[in-house]
C-alpha cells in the first residue's frame, strides 16, 4: 500500500467514525451517504467539528453537502489539508 493509499484509509476510517458517531449508526459505512443516513445542516456542523478537532484546520461545512460520503470526503481532506 502507497503512503496515500494508507493515509486516505486512515482518513476514511476516521470519518466513518466520526459519521458513526454524529449520525448515531453504528452501521455506517464509507459509502454511506450522509443525506440517505439521515443528516442535516446541524449534523453537518457536527462532523466538520470533529474533523477540525482532529486535522487542526478548519473545513467548511459545505464539503459535506458536496461530499456525502466519508469516501468523498476522504479524499477532499486528504487532498486539501495534506492529512497524514
Amino acid at each position: 500500500m502507497t503512503e496515500n493509499a494508507a493515509t486516505a484509509t486512515r482518513t476514511v476510517d476516521l470519518l466513518v467514525g466520526i459519521f458513526r458517531e454524529v449520525l448515531g449508526l453504528s452501521d455506517l459505512t464509507e459509502d454511506t451517504d450522509f443525506y440517505e443516513a439521515g443528516g442535516d445542516s446541524l449534523t453537518a456542523f457536527q462532523i466538520t467539528g470533529h474533523l477540525e478537532q482532529v486535522i487542526g484546520a478548519e473545513v467548511p461545512v459545505s464539503l459535506v453537502f458536496a461530499y456525502p460520503t466519508p469516501r468523498d470526503l476522504a479524499e477532499v481532506v486528504d487532498t486539501d489539508y495534506g492529512r497524514a
